[in-house]
């Protein structure tokens, strides 16, 4: 993930809105007890997507990858007390980690964790959202961003995580970097979306549904 130079980076987050308390806890314990720690959302993406939530005024969201539970609880931060959001999460691990977390967040109350494939849980989903985001199994990206889009209401967004997968989107080789490079290309050309591709840590691309 190392796209931008180490000062530069450590610059922004000092100048990124600080994350509560419960946030940093859960940021120490993800890389005590948690496999794979960067996954983590951390300050900089996470208060990026509490910001896209509030200016889409999202009162429904649907997530796909919970893993810690950072993301989830950094966009619920934003939602009225009668919103929700849906995480669809298929580690054992991840969900009892994430779990506690939600149990001690005066947010916690609005987030649903949905135990097993995204896929399965995507495909029976009603109504409309208004934002979603996606950080889970690469091969599966366009599946994901295929189900999504017909509920997400026009003007509703799409957020979707490691769109440069370390650069290797570049020289794809392995199964996953042919997967986001092919999503890339793929939505690149969807006259359905707008779209937007940032380069904020493993980079993140904006879809916004016309």
């Amino acid at each position: 993930m190392n796209f931008v130079n180490e000062d530069i980076e450590n610059y922004a987050y000092d100048h990124t809105q600080v994350e509560d308390d419960l946030l940093w806890q859960l940021e120490l314990e993800t890389y005590d007890q948690l496999e794979i720690p960067h996954m983590l959302t951390g300050r900089i993406e996470g208060r990026l997507l509490k910001m896209l939530a509030g200016l889409v005024e999202a009162r429904r969201i649907v997530e796909v990858g919970t893993f810690g539970g950072y993301s989830a609880l950094s966009m619920a931060e934003t939602l009225p007390e009668d919103g929700y959001l849906i995480t669809c999460e298929v580690d054992p691990i991840a969900i009892k980690f994430a779990k506690k977390f939600f149990d001690k967040s005066p947010h916690g109350k609005k987030i649903f964790l949905k135990e097993g494939l995204a896929l399965d849980t995507l495909k029976n989903l009603s109504g409309s959202f208004d934002m979603a985001f996606i950080d889970a199994d690469k091969e599966n990206y366009l599946n994901y961003y295929e189900t999504l889009l017909p509920i997400m209401r026009p003007g509703g967004l799409i957020v979707v995580d490691n769109v440069l997968w370390s650069g290797r989107v570049l020289n794809p080789e392995e199964p996953s970097d042919h997967a986001i490079h092919k999503f890339n290309q793929r939505v690149m050309l969807d006259h359905r979306v707008e779209k937007v591709m940032l380069t904020i840590r493993d980079g993140v691309s904006l879809l916004r549904k016309r």
